[in-house]
């Protein structure tokens, strides 16, 4: 009987939902709203049809669609993009959050509540929903906007302090906000970040393309869906949220060969219950609390909408973007969504939040989401009217400000660069560090302990010791490149005092690994005594063997993470001499898809040599000059630097310029015309006619005033009377009759 209610549910909210979709696909509405609509339909609020038997059932399908949807959020958005806007992004966050944090506050005070619920009210609005807006910025095309990347790199920023912001009003609920361990907190979300980071883009890379000939759809999909169940299920296990596992190993794969397929097989079962997620939100809607707290509904959903424009607008012009980019970003951020529902559950749970702010945050919530894509659509318009009113210093100045903040000095961009990968390289190699520490202190020592009781401990301690050489070595020395202390010494003359500080720095966290090591495994004393000696051997022996098995171990690490461009470039893949080989993939509007590789002209345009082309599953190596080229096809391409970046910029510009154009498509039907005296295309023969260009029409069959069929032919005369069979645009048939 629970399997039977599973299954009725699902398919009554489908059903619904089926309907209620096409109809605002006819309306040319986004099908989202259409969702939360038919979630109204088939909840007990709505009586005159039949609701769902139990709603922990559609509870179950939404929490799939969620992970569904974060794990291709993350297939669209690799780590390397979010690291690339991180800067602009966290700022832009932190505004939000604090300024949507501060009026949640204030609007709490205004409706009477106490401190602890005006807390959790301005931690329920401070952040916009990541699959509204996904799904909106999807629905209107947009996804590939500037705007779109930025605002998807903030909505990623704003989950991650979601999660601190949990720990922090749990704290708050239970008397006091205790630093330390909001400090854990932190700590511990930016280890297992970091130690998923590495170990996925270490890993995956490589074994997908191990196994790519055994990678069918069926294959690629199980496979794909395992490792992002998996995930999602070892980061719950960790004190985080589903969502946040699905989009780290979304944005993991992101970075691999396979992550365009990847994202076409999932993408039915994104639909699916993606669909479902926002079918449970319209479920959540009570006409009864709309009319009991309307007031204190529509006061929230303002502040909500016009808080997030303004804080979101500000953020962005903040960080250098221009206002354009900027109020398109805050206009599409104007909703709360899931994280709401996550803090407000949490605040019932601790008994601390009162039972009528849960249905008013739900009902907030719809309102602003059936809002956005309406804001969205008014972010152009509201810009334009801004720019036409507003004053020509502030304007200049803005201006000003966001192209400083783009154009930096050789020397400010080369110290950004410096300290970025010093930063990271010393992030990265700690945490690598402690999770060996860790690891080992939890299994190895009391394993060989066990086995080994005199000398377990020292056969532990040699063994984890070996294991983190390699990292203590690449920590310790120095991870400028020689050309650029070359540029800071003819820039400046006192470039190697902070290059002496960060190698100072360097050395020091170094030893405190190996002392804090060797303490944990044997005294105080012992542990500087022996850290220092094992560190100056470090520092003064450590071998060739020890500095190649680093290098290789970070050279794998970043061909896998750049594996896509690298395979795009040719980058890795040499040949002879100069020449690589890199995989391009072609679509619509690159000039030469439909044509044989012989008529291509791509030998005689940018000297590059065809090898294979991938279609699919199918590989066809050596293809022939009568091979035509179709689009999705995976060219394999020889040449050199020059000539492969010249071929990659001609496909990305006509593939960019296809997307710039597109227009809604022409409608096309088959109908009949009946010819009036006054008719543009009687008395003349077709051949003098132009109807297709003309008229974006094709003549098919012509019915005579005596009643009989002719099949047009070049010499054919239409006359006054005669009844034309025609196909094309119908809005066209009207300037013919």
């Amino acid at each position: 009987m629970d399997t039977n209610g599973l299954i009725a549910d699902l398919a009554w909210i489908l059903l619904l939902g089926a309907i209620v979709t096409l109809l605002f696909k006819k309306l040319k509405q986004p099908v989202v709203l259409g969702y939360i609509l038919a979630g109204f339909l088939a909840s007990p609020k709505f009586v005159y049809l039949p609701s769902i038997s139990n709603l922990e059932n559609i509870e179950f399908w939404a929490e799939i669609g969620i992970v569904v949807l974060m794990f291709t959020l993350g297939l669209e958005f690799s780590f390397k993009k979010l690291l690339n806007s991180g800067a602009s992004a966290i700022v832009t966050a932190l505004i939000i959050i604090t300024g949507m944090t501060m009026a949640g506050f204030g609007v709490g005070c205004l409706l009477h509540l106490n401190t602890i619920n005006s807390m959790f009210l301005g931690g329920m609005i401070s952040m916009s929903s990541t699959t509204i807006i996904l799904k909106s910025l999807n629905d209107l095309g947009l996804r590939q906007h500037k705007f779109a990347n930025l605002v998807l790199s903030v909505l990623i920023i704003e989950d991650l302090f979601g999660v601190l912001m949990l720990v922090i009003l749990s704290s708050m609920a239970m008397g006091s906000v205790q630093g330390m361990e909001l400090l854990f907190s932190l700590g511990k979300l930016m280890f297992f970040l970091v130690i998923w980071f590495l170990v996925g883009v270490y890993i995956l890379p490589s074994l997908l393309v191990n196994l790519r000939r055994y990678l069918n759809d069926e294959t690629l999909l199980v496979v794909s869906m395992a490792l992002c169940f998996t995930m999602t299920t070892f980061s719950v296990m960790s004190g985080f949220s589903a969502e946040l596992g699905a989009f780290v190993m979304g944005s993991i794969l992101a970075g691999t060969m396979a992550a365009e397929r990847i994202e076409h097989v999932v993408q039915p079962i994104k639909d699916l219950f993606g669909s479902v997620f926002f079918i449970s939100v319209g479920m959540m809607v009570d006409p009864g609390v709309l009319a009991t707290y309307w007031g204190e509904i529509l006061l929230l959903a303002a502040v909500v909408i016009m808080g997030m424009i303004f804080f979101g607008t500000t953020g962005m012009l903040v960080t250098g973007q221009s206002l354009k980019v900027a109020m398109e970003s805050g206009f599409t951020l104007t909703q709360i969504g899931e994280f709401s529902f996550i803090i407000a559950s949490l605040g019932m749970t601790l008994g601390v939040l009162e039972s009528n702010l849960y249905p008013i945050i739900v009902a907030v919530s719809v309102i602003t989401i059936f809002t956005t894509p309406y804001f969205i659509k008014m972010a152009v318009p509201a810009y334009s009217i801004v720019e036409r009113h507003l004053p020509a210093n502030l304007q200049f100045l803005i201006d000003r400000y966001s192209k400083q903040s783009t154009d930096v000095s050789d020397t400010r961009r080369l110290w950004k660069d410096i300290l970025s990968r010093y930063l990271w390289r010393v992030l990265l190699y700690s945490v690598v560090l402690l999770a060996i520490t860790l690891v080992s202190k939890s299994y190895l020592f009391p394993l060989l302990i066990d086995l080994f009781p005199s000398w377990g401990k020292i056969i532990a301690y040699s063994v984890t010791l070996v294991v983190m050489l390699p990292f203590l070595v690449a920590l310790s020395f120095s991870s400028t490149k020689p050309d650029e202390r070359m540029r800071l010494h003819s820039t400046a003359s006192f470039y190697d005092v902070p290059l002496v500080v960060m190698r100072i720095i360097r050395y020091l966290i170094a030893l405190l690994f190996i002392v804090y090591f060797t303490t944990m495994a044997f005294n105080p004393l012992r542990g500087w005594i022996v850290g220092i000696a094992v560190f100056i051997f470090v520092i003064a022996f450590a071998g060739t063997r020890v500095v190649s098995r680093h290098t290789r171990i970070e050279k794998k690490f970043m061909d896998n993470l750049n594996i896509r461009e690298n395979a795009r470039s040719g980058r890795n893949n040499n040949l002879v001499d100069d020449l690589h080989q890199a995989y391009i993939r072609v679509g619509m509007g690159v000039p030469f898809v439909g044509d044989r590789l012989r008529n291509s002209h791509l030998r005689s345009h940018y000297g590059v040599s065809i090898s294979s082309i991938q279609r699919g599953q199918l590989l066809l190596p050596l293809p022939d000059g009568e091979m035509r080229i179709f689009p999705g096809d995976i060219l394999g391409v020889i040449g050199t630097d020059e000539q492969i970046k010249a071929l990659n910029d001609d496909v990305d510009a006509g593939m960019k310029e296809l997307e710039n154009g597109m227009s809604a498509p022409v409608k096309v039907e088959l109908s009949s015309i009946k010819l009036s005296e006054t008719s543009p295309i009687i008395g003349v023969p077709l051949s003098n006619l132009n109807i297709r260009d003309d008229y974006y029409t094709m003549l098919v069959k012509v019915l005579k005033l005596d009643g009989s069929y002719v099949s047009p032919d070049p010499s054919t005369v239409l006359e006054a009377g005669d009844t034309v069979w025609v196909v094309g645009d119908p809005k066209e048939f009207v300037n013919m009759k």
